[in-house]
């Protein structure tokens, strides 16, 4: 079976997938910037353990990491699990996406990973909205080309400074309120919160479509907080929280030529 890592800067997500394509199990990991190939195998070997998988069903496997020291740590681990190197998706290798930028090396790999299973699933133009510790919109273009897109401070950054900075303002549940007007200061902190993001992303995504002209593109959203957002906006054609790791096996389909 194919193992997908998506590696983010606050946690990450492990898709297993079986010769059809079906995600068989899925986990989530808290990133660790310090974690050493050992502690990331034994991490690794306690969530198959758990769900009733080894490593020798583990017979592929490709990362998409935007943490460098864990690119090289997660490369090691696979490489002992499997008996030879997994995949690393790299910025600026040809993975079948034109990428219209001046430096296409500077694009995340999650952000490939993006953009690649949303044209492959959504057609092109298509916009993907990614919900992590930052937001991310990437955009492809109706000639299938990667065009940018934007990056701004995750929902979650964005409630952390707000409670630290803020002495009088306690944690509240990270939810849409029912209304924009909050009556309640956990009310009101969620929806300056919450139906903010999604505020934010109408707008930007309305701006980007102006602009290339891609009015009629669905938008996609991904990400931990998708959902949540999702309940406070219909900017979305569909919440899609596997879409990265489907990226990363799509990729990993078209270098292997299968």
């Amino acid at each position: 079976m194919f193992l997908a890592i998506d590696v983010g800067n606050t946690q990450g997500t492990l898709g297993l997938y079986d010769e059809t394509g079906t995600m068989r199990h899925g986990w989530r990991m808290a990133t660790t910037a310090s974690d050493t190939s050992d502690t990331l195998r034994s991490r690794l070997g306690g969530y198959l353990h758990m769900d009733g998988f080894d490593y020798a069903d583990v017979t592929e496997a490709g990362v998409a990491c935007v943490v460098p020291t864990l690119s090289r740590a997660w490369d090691r681990c696979l490489t002992e699990v499997l008996g030879h190197a997994p995949l690393m998706v790299l910025p600026g290798d040809d993975y079948g996406m034109e990428i219209r930028m001046p430096n296409p090396r500077s694009l995340g790999a999650d952000r490939i990973a993006n953009a690649i299973a949303a044209r492959a699933d959504y057609g092109a133009p298509v916009i993907v909205v990614d919900f992590g510790t930052a937001t991310n919109i990437d955009v492809v273009d109706a000639t299938g080309a990667y065009r940018g897109g934007t990056i701004s401070p995750g929902l979650m950054v964005s409630a952390a400074a707000l409670f630290d900075r803020a002495a009088k303002l306690s944690d509240v549940p990270i939810e849409a309120p029912a209304h924009v007007l909050g009556d309640t200061t956990e009310t009101a902190v969620q929806s300056g919160l919450v139906i903010g993001a999604a505020a934010q992303v109408e707008g930007l995504v309305a701006r980007i479509k102006t602009e290339l002209g891609i009015e009629s593109a669905p938008v996609v959203g991904t990400g931990g907080l998708a959902r949540t957002v999702s309940h406070a906006t219909d900017v979305f054609c569909r919440v899609d929280p596997d879409l990265t790791l489907r990226g990363i096996r799509d990729i990993w389909l078209r270098v292997n030529n299968r």
